[in-house]
């Protein structure tokens, strides 16, 4: 894996040191583990403000193929579990349905987007406009986060480090 991700890296002409770090972490808080990426990417790019755009595409693009990794999932098991029941489910069945792959605009949303990923691929909605609205939604996701962190003092970030490390 990593000579591949290195390997990436240097056809695309990007240095490879972090940046790893920050798909992978991306990939994996898309799936249904509850790890952020936002504390990787944003150290990664206070670390190096010139690749800030590059930092923030590496980490959509994994972010976006770890969402289709949970719409693929949901599409596997499309076949082999049985509907939920329910008025409530119901309800969200047939919102998902009427709004299609734009629901995954959202797919960005703590708690809510990795669900969203896997009910798509379930309710079997077409790959590339879920993906695409995917991306977009996890690309708003990144700048968003990244910018309200930049809001935080140094000092702040000083402390909570000084804290860390008498831990």
């Amino acid at each position: 894996m990593d000579q591949m991700l290195q390997h990436f890296f240097g056809w695309f002409g990007m240095p490879s040191i972090g940046l790893p770090a920050v798909f992978i972490s991306s990939f994996v808080s898309a799936t249904l583990l509850p790890i952020g990426s936002e504390p990787i990417l944003f150290g990664y790019i206070t670390v190096n403000p010139h690749l800030y755009w590059i930092a923030i595409l590496i980490a959509t693009v994994g972010n976006t193929l770890g969402g289709m990794f949970d719409w693929w999932l949901g599409l596997l098991a499309h076949g082999k579990l049985k509907t939920l029941k329910g008025p409530q489910n119901d309800r969200v069945k047939v919102w998902l349905e009427q709004h299609g792959p734009k629901v995954l605009l959202l797919s960005w949303l703590p708690g809510v987007g990795d669900p969203l990923c896997l009910a798509a691929g379930w309710l079997r909605l077409a790959w590339a406009p879920c993906l695409i609205y995917m991306f977009f939604g996890k690309l708003m996701r990144y700048l968003t986060m990244t910018w309200l962190l930049t809001l935080v003092p140094d000092s702040i970030w000083h402390q909570i480090g000084h804290f860390l490390h008498l831990i």
